[in-house]
Formats: C-alpha cells, structure tokens, sequence
C-alpha cells in the first residue's frame, strides 16, 4: 500500500469516525422501514423470510446508535 493510498483510508475512518448520532440514527431507521416494507409485501417469500432478522438488526442498530454523542 503505498503512501497517499494510506493517507485516503485514514482519511475514510477518520471521517467514518466523526459521524454523529443523527446520520446513524437515520440508517437505522430506514433498516427498519426496509424491514417492515420486507414484512407486508405479498410478493416474494425470500423477502418476508429475511424481513424479522432485518427489522431487528435495524432496532439494535439504532440502540447503540442512541448512545452516540450529538
């Protein structure tokens, strides 16, 4: 890995690293809505399989989101 290529990722944590409480909060919602859509659609049985485990990974995300700082 070369120099400036280490200087982008530090760059990319270092960015990932100051996201706040309010765009990890909107992600997880939308996991949610997501989830929930997954949940009431009448058309593919692989989305509602896979609608309970989103719905609840989108619920612990936004758990541990809460306690982010602002």
């Amino acid at each position: 890995m070369s120099l400036e290529q280490d200087t982008e990722a530090q760059s990319l944590l270092t960015r990932f690293l100051r996201l706040r409480r309010g765009p990890w909060e909107n992600l997880a919602t939308v996991i949610i809505a997501i989830g929930v859509f997954m949940l009431m659609q009448p058309f593919a049985l692989s989305l509602f399989t896979y609608s309970f485990v989103t719905i609840l990974t989108g619920t612990v995300m936004f758990i541990i989101v809460s306690h982010f700082p602002e």
